[in-house]
C-alpha cells in the first residue's frame, strides 16, 4: 500500500486544486492532505477567506482524501511523514527542492501546477468587489462546504 502526502492553503478551493487532488490520489492507495491552520497561514503573512474548519471539510469531502491534518508549522512534515506512514510526499512545482531533505524517509517529487487558475489570481479578482459581495460568496462557500459535506456521508 502506497501512502502519499501533500500540503496546501485550498483556499477559495479551485478546478488546480481538484486536479491535483485527482493526481495525487493516482499516485497512491492512500492519500493525507495537511491544510493549512489560520494561525498558520497568519505566521507566513496570509489570510485565507475561507477559514480552516470550512477548507479542510471541502478537502475531507473530496473522492480520493482519506484524511485530512492539520498544517500547523513548517517543521511538522518529517514527523507526519514517519505518524502516517508515508512513501510520496509530493508538492508543486514552485517548491521543486525545498523538501528534498526529506528524501531520506521517503520519495519527494514536484508535480506541475495548473495553469491559468491560483488562488492568489481569484483575490485580486475578489478585491475588486464590494464587501455586500464577499458576503455573499462567503455564504455561498458554506453553503458549498454543507452540501460537499452531505455528498461525502452518502458515498
Amino acid at each position: 500500500m502506497t501512502t502519499v502526502l501533500t500540503y496546501g492553503t485550498f483556499d477559495l478551493f479551485h478546478i488546480g486544486h481538484l486536479r491535483l487532488i485527482e493526481r495525487l490520489a493516482g499516485l497512491g492507495d492512500r492519500l493525507v492532505v495537511g491544510v493549512s491552520t489560520d494561525e498558520f497561514n497568519a505566521g507566513k503573512g496570509k489570510k485565507s477567506v475561507v477559514s480552516y474548519d470550512d477548507r479542510a471539510a471541502i478537502v475531507g469531502a473530496i473522492k480520493g482524501v482519506d484524511l485530512v491534518i492539520p498544517e500547523r508549522s513548517w517543521d511538522q512534515k518529517r514527523a507526519d511523514i514517519v505518524e502516517h506512514g508515508v512513501d510520496l510526499f509530493v508538492m508543486g512545482d514552485d517548491w521543486a527542492g525545498k523538501f528534498d531533505e526529506l528524501s531520506d524517509v521517503c520519495e519527494v517529487r514536484y508535480l506541475p501546477r495548473t495553469s491559468g487558475v491560483s488562488s492568489t489570481e481569484i483575490k485580486e479578482m475578489l478585491r475588486t468587489l464590494d464587501p455586500a459581495h464577499i458576503e455573499e460568496m462567503q455564504a455561498a462557500l458554506g453553503t458549498l462546504t454543507r452540501l460537499l459535506e452531505h455528498y461525502r456521508d452518502l458515498t
